[in-house]
């Protein structure tokens, strides 16, 4: 098994649409156990395969419970309301608070290719919609209000660059 690297904010990958597994190789499977393990080394509590420089859909989670995987997932259910200070490890040591559903249920495939559903509240259900999110092209960035994304952007821009922000 290995460890990739993650992704982070600016890459370009982490804002394309991932393709569809059209069918479960031994390499998808592969890809699956290497993404645990990262999302593990991270650490994280999902991982998308985009954030690992991989255009398709496939995430990994656990939210305590051990992991799983799901493949072409899709949102079925969602419901209720529930902010959190969200993060990402696309974009590291960074956290906004973020309103989401509190409930969401997905429908996808397993790493056998037998047909899962997984729902939730609270965390089970933003980890569902945020790793969704990316393999949609989007980013936590992507729900926050107008001003708070402008600084959160900008404050990216000058990390990137090196530029200290002024005292």
């Amino acid at each position: 098994m290995a460890i990739f690297p993650i992704r982070t904010f600016g890459d370009p990958v982490l804002r394309c649409e991932a393709s569809p597994v059209e069918e479960i190789t031994v390499a998808v499977e592969r890809l699956v156990e290497d993404m645990i393990e990262t999302m593990y080394d991270a650490p994280g509590v999902g991982l998308a395969a985009p954030q690992i420089g991989v255009p398709r859909q496939i995430f990994v989670g656990d939210v305590g419970d051990g992991p799983f995987v799901m493949i072409n997932p899709v949102l079925v259910e969602t419901s209720g309301e529930w902010e959190f200070d969200e993060g990402c490890l696309s974009v590291p040591d960074r956290f906004w608070p973020i309103k989401r559903f509190g409930f969401a249920r997905a429908r996808g495939l397993d790493v056998s290719g037998e047909e899962v559903e997984y729902s939730g509240d609270e965390l089970m259900g933003r980890l569902l919609q945020h790793e969704i999110d990316h393999l949609k092209g989007g980013l936590l960035l992507d729900h926050l209000s107008p001003m708070v994304k402008k600084s959160a952007l900008r404050e990216l821009r000058e990390e990137a660059l090196g530029v200290k922000p002024l005292a």
